[in-house]
């Protein structure tokens, strides 16, 4: 094998993990993790990239006296869904990693 179809067969392998990228990018924009606090009183709904989509709290806690209670919860619940959507973004970026045949411990740029 030459140095061009070396060159080629490289830049081939570039796209693939390109697109494979790409397209693991925009799974991550469909997976959803719910961060919770005060045992579900507050809820954070996220993707897997760390894009908030709705947050619910309990009636229950909507009560002047409350208001510092129901913030602290509400920083929680953002703070569970972030570590959620971490590791559900790592999982699939490993599976990523695995199927172009990465060797253990060798990563791409950003992954």
């Amino acid at each position: 094998m030459n140095m061009e179809e070396m060159l080629a067969q490289a830049q081939k392998a570039a796209e693939t993990i390109q697109k494979q990228m790409g397209e693991a990018q925009a799974k991550l924009d469909e997976l959803e993790v719910v961060g919770n606090a005060g045992g579900g009183l507050v809820q954070v709904r996220a993707t897997a990239r760390g894009r908030i989509l709705g947050v619910t709290i309990d009636e229950s806690l909507m009560k002047p006296e409350e208001k510092q209670i129901v913030e602290d919860l509400v920083t929680a619940a953002f703070n569970d869904a972030r570590d959620k959507a971490d590791r559900v973004s790592g999982e699939e970026m490993a599976k990523i990693q695995q199927g172009i045949g990465l060797p253990p411990g060798m990563k791409l740029p950003g992954m």
